[in-house]
């Protein structure tokens, strides 16, 4: 069975162009959640920006199920939760988590 996104592809705008492709849960791309963790790995290859998007709320076996995981532009994310795009300039390596709302903290990254 197809996913059917929450954001169709033809209403998606340009908030982040460039950036390469990221790995996201169905909790943002087809539930609607916003992003509540996200994270900057090593790029598997040279599409790939190395950003996971995650609603924060996922468990491990879910996580585990690739049919929960999509690989889609970062513009894409942008789109669904733009909170993010001031943290999409940070290096390989970083973690952020949201707290209170709308506000971003980095945490540890636990690879």
């Amino acid at each position: 069975m197809a996913k059917e996104f929450r954001i169709p592809r033809w209403q998606l705008r340009p908030i982040a162009p460039g950036l390469g492709d990221a790995f996201a849960t169905d909790r943002i791309t087809v539930e609607g959640m916003r992003v509540g963790y996200m994270y900057r790995e090593e790029p598997d290859d040279l599409l790939d920006s190395g950003w996971r998007f995650l609603s924060g709320d996922e468990s491990d076996e879910y996580l585990d199920d690739g049919e929960h995981l999509e690989i889609c532009d970062v513009n894409t994310i942008a789109n669904y939760d733009p909170d993010i795009v001031p943290y999409l300039g940070a290096p390989v390596g970083t973690a952020f988590e949201r707290r209170e709302g709308r506000q971003f903290v980095e945490v540890r990254f636990a690879n």
